[in-house]
């Protein structure tokens, strides 16, 4: 048996290993459009590769998925977090979780990934081809036959194909999947930072929030967690989970939306403003620059004083009850302008790919294409920041690497 796996990254490697190990007689080869393979697994968590998060309850896993949780459900009973843990420990990568949940390799450096996957496809004979790049594939006779982009490259045929391309910025990127009869969802960016051009909050940029609510203006989009302030605009697992959950809106808005800050994570405003009532009665007599609430940030606390016009050197006891419906209102429910956005990092993740309408999600077989699986990002899947992303790289690449059987 003849098996080729289109495209040489994280997926691609996982599921070239999955296959040698299910089918050890089989050719199994990965065939890589540009002249590097794992390159992504290469700069992702800062150069440190998070494998996967350290949650074990298989429904919580799955809503970390903006797009696929539902199926990836199913999916994880074959293959989760732990299985993960258990595969790279296997295998002499030691992993080390961080206070987050993210879990890296002890070494801190993805190279140790790269170069277990490397020994791996060594030691099972897994072939690895680049510069090869597939234009189309044909279904010929119960096999597929690969077309590739140079022709200097004749066409090859094989018994099982896996796709494990990653995600297409473009659909046009798509079409030769389409072209076979797949449902397409349009790709938009997913995971992106928010700028903020006209804001002067940019001025204190370095600043980290640790508990927010952050949420977009006239939608339900809302999400939590710490905010970091950057000299563009706004960042952090707050703004990063709210740029996935939202992806498709904020692409149909063109990313120029408002986005409100509650700085302080408390949704009740009542709560707030008992909170400044106790500060004016025990430290009443203190100047407002000299007494923080919920220990924001020296910088950020004095800005917002200075945007809801209260001078820092009044006191707490001088405010009234207009002052103090200024404070619970810039700390509840700040407004910004957004206009742009920024990829996050090195890492670009898309939303959209092939529709999961188009797979049958217990072999990660196409429904229109026989003997054509499928793994990774090029599918309509993708989660917010913390190991996820991987982690259903592994788990689609581990089940389609079972090729059916």
């Amino acid at each position: 048996m003849k098996v080729a796996i289109i495209g040489g990254g994280a997926a691609g490697f996982f599921a070239a290993i999955a296959a040698k190990e299910n089918h050890p007689d089989a050719e199994v080869v990965i065939l890589e459009k540009s002249k590097k393979f794992l390159s992504k697994v290469k700069v992702s968590g800062g150069g440190r590769c998070n494998v996967t998060n350290a949650c074990v309850s298989i429904p919580k896993l799955a809503e970390a998925y903006p797009r696929g949780g539902k199926k990836l459900k199913k999916a994880f009973r074959t293959f989760y977090t732990q299985d993960t843990i258990d595969w790279f420990e296997q295998r002499n990568v030691p992993l080390v979780t961080q206070e987050d949940n993210c879990i890296f390799p002890k070494s801190q450096d993805s190279q140790t990934v790269i170069d277990c996957f490397l020994k791996e496809t060594k030691r099972l004979g897994v072939e690895i081809k680049l510069d090869q790049g597939v234009k189309s594939i044909q279904s010929i006779d119960d096999q597929l036959e690969l077309e590739f982009i140079k022709p200097v490259n004749p066409t090859q045929r094989f018994d099982k194909v896996i796709v494990a391309t990653g995600g297409s910025p473009k659909r046009s990127g798509l079409e030769w999947l389409e072209n076979l009869g797949h449902k397409i969802e349009d790709p938009v960016p997913s995971l992106f930072t928010f700028n903020m051009p006209e804001e002067t909050v940019t001025k204190l940029m370095g600043i980290v929030v640790e508990k927010t609510l952050v949420s977009i203006q006239g939608t339900k989009l809302k999400a939590n967690g710490p905010l970091l302030i950057t000299h563009w605009g706004m960042s952090g697992p707050a703004i990063l989970i709210l740029s996935a959950f939202g992806a498709r809106i904020l692409y149909e808005r063109d990313y120029t939306f408002d986005v409100q800050v509650n700085w302080v994570n408390v949704q009740n405003n009542e709560l707030v403003l008992e909170e400044l009532k106790e500060i004016t009665q025990k430290h009443g007599n203190k100047i407002l620059a000299n007494y923080r609430p919920y220990l924001l940030p020296e910088r950020l606390w004095l800005y917002l004083l200075e945007k809801c016009d209260l001078p820092t050197k009044k006191r707490w006891n001088e405010l009234g009850k207009k002052g103090l419906n200024k404070l619970v209102n810039i700390l509840t429910n700040d407004v910004y302008a957004v206009k742009g956005k920024t990829t996050f990092k090195e890492e670009f993740v898309t939303c959209g790919g092939i529709s999961l309408e188009s797979i049958d999600f217990k072999t990660m077989q196409s429904k229109v294409c026989k003997n054509l699986y499928f793994a990774g990002e090029v599918m309509d899947i993708d989660g917010i920041t913390g190991g996820y992303n991987f982690q259903s790289a592994w788990t689609t690449g581990f089940i389609a690497g079972k090729l059916g059987s």
